[in-house]
């Protein structure tokens, strides 16, 4: 083990926390002066600058001739976005869930995600593919947009609701106040903020996987469990630090939007502009159709109903992401090990942990879907009883 590489990854951890630091806090000051809430924001300005580092490796993977990565790097950067990040930042705090997201984003984002799969059916994206991905994502950046603008010249009543919920759920206190207040940077020093965050989120995380790359070889790990595990987190921490310390600084709405949005940058961006300028396209692997592809998908699904019910991630949802993406890990590292426990490990959890996550996905979905009927029914019946208003005769 090289102490130069352990130097990179304690430099580039240093490089990431302070780069989404300056990210986040110039990020939200500048949406509030040009009239944008921070979820649009972190949909927008912030999921494109933290999948900087992942468009760097997909142009850099298809020039020098290594497609594999390249897709290998976007499908699990979006699975660690989706249970790894999500899941951390809601150990963290509960995150509350804007109805914006559920109407648009989530389903926008499995969208783009089934639609890669059935693009990969044929073993490549090619150049038709990536122009339709980029064709998407500008229509979703413009509806995003215009509909962001709306929604802040609007009361957010319901989104004050759901927040208070999230913090009686938990016994938090009211520490949504710095999201709340008066941006006095300048304009000039918000956008520099924001090139100084990109700027040293790229380099981190170029440090950090550079150091653990050269870590993971060193010790003799195979290339393969390097690019599923090393490089798809590496490329990832900029959100992981972005949505953390946004939610430390109480914008929960730019947390979830980042990790949200960055997915559908990276499919439409990080996979259509390489597959649009390669000429030939991206050659999908048959093990990324048959399995990591539909392993992203099935990361989102797994979203949706946590998102739509209560509208907001617990802290024990959190945990079972985080649990889920160590036992995708382990079973990465595994195969690629042909380890004689990877078919012990792979029983379990078909046979047993999957089937009961599912149980549990469904009870809670059902129990919630309860919970607002009642809510609604019981805001609805005193009005039934009394059409006019009237309290009806004293006795």
């Amino acid at each position: 083990m090289d102490l130069l590489d352990v130097g990179r990854i304690v430099v580039g951890l240093v490089l990431l926390v302070v780069g989404a630091e300056a990210l986040v806090r110039g990020a939200s000051s500048l949406a509030r002066r040009i009239g944008l809430s921070p979820l649009v924001v972190g949909l927008t300005v912030v999921a494109v600058a933290t999948s900087t580092p992942e468009l760097a490796v997909t142009v850099d993977a298809v020039l020098s001739g290594t497609p594999d990565l390249a897709v290998g790097n976007v499908v699990g950067s979006n699975i660690a976005n989706v249970l790894l990040i999500l899941g951390v930042s809601a150990l963290v705090l509960p995150l509350a869930v804007r109805h914006q997201i559920v109407r648009i984003d989530l389903p926008v984002m499995l969208g783009l995600s089934v639609l890669l799969l059935v693009m990969s059916l044929d073993g490549a994206v090619g150049m038709l593919d990536g122009a339709l991905l980029i064709a998407a994502l500008v229509g979703y950046t413009a509806v995003t947009v215009v509909v962001g603008r709306r929604s802040t010249r609007r009361p957010a009543s319901a989104e004050v609701a759901v927040a208070a919920d999230v913090r009686g759920a938990d016994g938090l206190a009211a520490d949504d106040d710095a999201a709340d207040d008066v941006p006095t940077t300048s304009l000039p020093r918000s956008l520099l903020l924001v090139v100084v965050g990109v700027g040293l989120l790229v380099l981190g995380a170029r440090l950090l996987v550079s150091g653990a790359s050269n870590i993971a070889t060193g010790l003799g790990v195979s290339g393969l469990v390097v690019g599923l595990t090393v490089v798809a987190v590496g490329t990832s921490l900029p959100e992981l630090a972005a949505s953390v310390v946004a939610v430390r600084r109480g914008e929960r709405d730019l947390a979830v939007g980042n990790v949200v949005g960055s997915n559908i940058f990276n499919i439409g961006l990080v996979l259509g502009l390489p597959a649009l300028l390669s000429g030939d396209g991206i050659p999908v692997p048959g093990a990324a159709v048959v399995l990591d592809i539909p392993l992203m998908i099935a990361a989102a699904v797994a979203l949706l109903p946590i998102a739509f019910t209560g509208f907001m991630i617990r802290r024990w949802e959190g945990g079972l992401f985080l649990a889920l993406y160590l036992a995708y890990t382990t079973y990465v590292v595994l195969a690629a090990a042909e380890h004689d426990a990877l078919q012990g490990f792979t029983t379990a959890m078909v046979g047993f942990v999957l089937p009961l996550l599912a149980i549990t996905l469904v009870a809670v979905t059902a129990y919630e879907l309860g919970v607002r009927r009642g809510r609604r029914a019981e805001a609805v019946a005193p009005n039934d009883a009394n059409p006019d208003g009237d309290p009806g005769p004293h006795r």
